[in-house]
């Protein structure tokens, strides 16, 4: 397959380009490199991909309108994964402008790029942030989700509307994928564990939100990939059952799917700083603080349709994603 994947530079990106090439796809990536974090940290990502021979490489903010059309007349692609995206919370908060022009215009330069070129299945990251408000767990797909608290959840949101009525305006197959908390090795450094790391072993005191009373649905990477990768090769087709009298929002009569990426294992924000401080064999001074704006105290994730899907659901525990990402800092860093 000849597979785009917008954001290859990024964490998830990443891993999900190198698990393409070794399995015998060739990889169109896009990315801008954009230093909301350490672009060094994308640019030694890309070094790991650009050896193998079915690895191309567009530097491309999809912002750029002509740009991306000319992307998508130059390429035939088998499928489209978009991983691109103005990522973090928090920072939506500041800079909100940066998430509607990458996470609403650039989705939109994708979405033409795929009904012009008529590619047979787009693949596009959604996240558990758009359940918002919602508190029954875990978190379903066939649940509403019309609250969220962050303008970086609310472009999920309208990603997932955007793609649905593209799916039913012009019949592309989209799939959204909600993904949990994703860590391990090459991970963010704005992420929990990364930023948690970094300070323990500098010596540096870590911020705990809520006095550490929160909840998340931690998913390893390789999980994600797994799953990113299964649902890459199942086309959704229009579900005959769907009742506009009783509309479901996990389904549609559209060929268009969300699905959750979880491993519907919600940890503990304190146990989870146990299980790191014993990785790194050091304890962290904490710095015990409010519930910050646009954060919720738990996520969990209901995963079943994946399942039945792709007979595919999220494992590796804590313990060992942890123990893995501290493996890859210390030798990365040099630590």
């Amino acid at each position: 397959m000849n597979v785009a994947v917008t954001g290859v530079a990024g964490f998830i990106g990443f891993h999900l380009a190198h698990r393409l090439l070794d399995n015998g796809h060739r990889v169109f990536g896009i990315d801008n490199l954009n230093p909301y974090y350490d672009p060094s940290l994308k640019e030694d990502r890309l070094s790991q991909l650009e050896p193998h021979e079915g690895f191309t490489f567009s530097r491309l903010d999809i912002a750029d309108r002509p740009g991306m059309e000319k992307v998508f007349a130059g390429q035939r692609f088998d499928a489209v994964v978009h991983l691109a995206a103005q990522a973090g919370v928090r920072y939506s908060i500041d800079n909100p402008h940066a998430y509607v022009e990458s996470n609403l215009t650039g989705f939109l330069h994708i979405l033409e790029g795929c009904r012009h070129s008529r590619v047979p299945h787009l693949v596009f990251a959604s996240s558990s942030s758009v359940y918002g408000a919602n508190t029954k767990m875990p978190f379903s797909v066939h649940d509403n989700v019309d609250h969220p608290i962050s303008l970086y959840a609310a472009t999920k949101k309208a990603n997932e509307l955007m793609a649905h009525t593209y799916a039913a305006l012009y019949g592309i197959p989209c799939t959204g994928l909600r993904f949990f908390t994703v860590y391990g090795p090459w991970g963010r450094p704005d992420m929990a564990l990364f930023k948690f790391t970094r300070s323990i072993l500098e010596g540096k005191a870590i911020d705990i939100y809520n006095y550490g009373d929160m909840q998340r649905d931690f998913t390893y990477i390789d999980d994600i990939v797994e799953g990113v990768y299964r649902a890459m090769r199942l086309t959704p087709e229009p579900d005959k059952a769907w009742d506009g009298s009783r509309p479901d929002p996990g389904t549609s009569f559209a060929p268009y799917r969300i699905y959750n990426i979880g491993g519907s294992s919600p940890v503990h924000l304190m146990h989870f700083i146990e299980v790191l401080e014993k990785a790194l064999g050091r304890q962290a001074e904490k710095n015990m603080l409010p519930l910050q704006k646009g954060d919720v105290k738990a996520t969990c994730a209901d995963a079943l349709d994946l399942e039945k899907a792709v007979g595919f659901r999220p494992g590796v525990s804590v313990d060992v994603g942890i123990r893995r990402f501290v493996d890859w800092y210390r030798s990365y860093y040099r630590v």
